[in-house]
């Protein structure tokens, strides 16, 4: 599919924002006054930033409002409603924590809580699709959590985590790239399945449905070299979790180096994100003779 930079920017730092309000919504780090002003500021402009940058995507963004009224069955609904709910509740349990020094416990469980759950409505807007069985997986939804708590971990500086999370980030990743190399020809999509004509013989393609680009090519289309693909792998996993990782425990720490370091795993974020929608086959491309 076609990698949107307003999507890529709304998966990553949308992500990292809800990451980060769901671990100081549990008190990390316990913090207070400006440094918790802070912290917040950041993880709300991240999270706000990220969903109004998905805004740009829409077709209609006067229309955005009705993204909140089909939670029973839309994912995207469920995604508004629950973003809503939990920067709401973040707020209130920022202005105790901030002004006046005072946690209320129910209240941050609860922001966390949604928090997290905003990430896992975000990640079932594509887990849940079919038509594109790189996405179609458990993978989907566990990766979409994973780099939201790690990025929030890691920004909210719980780097008694970071030797368990980085790896484990690393695994899953490379896991949904294996397993995402074959889920179209496992789902055996064919020319013969998306025409329905099968049953007649093999199919081929007499010359394309247009004469040139529409919405479907624009959007559903887009072909990624292999040797663009690993390059690109191996420089957002060692942005994302390696290089971090090296500089955390092997060069002495500094606030110009936990920076280089935010950049980097931002970096890698952006990096693997544009391959997860780069890469993602639309049956519909079947049409158009690509995938």
């Amino acid at each position: 599919m076609h990698p949107a930079p307003s999507i890529i920017f709304f998966t990553v730092f949308s992500g990292l924002g809800f990451g980060m309000l769901s671990f100081l919504g549990l008190g990390k780090p316990d913090v207070s006054g400006f440094t918790a002003f802070v912290f917040f500021a950041i993880a709300f402009a991240m999270a706000v930033g990220g969903l109004a940058a998905s805004s740009l995507h829409l077709g209609n963004p006067q229309r955005a409002l009705k993204a909140f009224t089909q939670w029973r069955s839309s994912w995207l609904s469920r995604e508004a409603c629950l973003a809503v709910a939990a920067l709401a509740t973040m707020g209130l349990y920022a202005i105790g924590v901030v002004f006046f020094d005072t946690r209320i416990a129910i209240l941050g469980l609860l922001g966390s809580s949604l928090s997290i759950l905003t990430v896992f409505a975000t990640s079932m807007i594509y887990a849940q699709l079919k038509t594109v069985p790189r996405w179609n997986q458990w993978t989907t939804p566990v990766l979409f959590l994973l780099y939201a708590m790690t990025g929030g971990a890691f920004f909210t500086a719980q780097m008694w985590l970071m030797p368990w999370l980085f790896p484990l980030l690393t695994v899953v990743q490379i896991v949904a790239w294996v397993l995402g190399d074959r889920r179209f020809a496992n789902a055996g999509h064919t020319l013969e399945t998306a025409t329905g004509l099968g049953r007649i013989g093999k199919v081929r393609m007499f010359e394309a449905p247009h004469s040139s680009d529409n919405y479907l090519t624009k959007e559903m289309v887009h072909i990624v070299g292999r040797k663009h693909v690993s390059t690109l792998r191996i420089i957002g996993l060692l942005s994302l979790t390696f290089l971090p990782w090296f500089a955390m425990v092997f060069l002495p720490f500094g606030h110009m180096l936990a920076l280089a370091a935010a950049l980097l795993h931002i970096l890698g974020a952006l990096t693997t994100r544009w391959l997860f929608f780069a890469q993602a086959e639309h049956t519909v491309g079947l049409y158009y003779g690509q995938r």
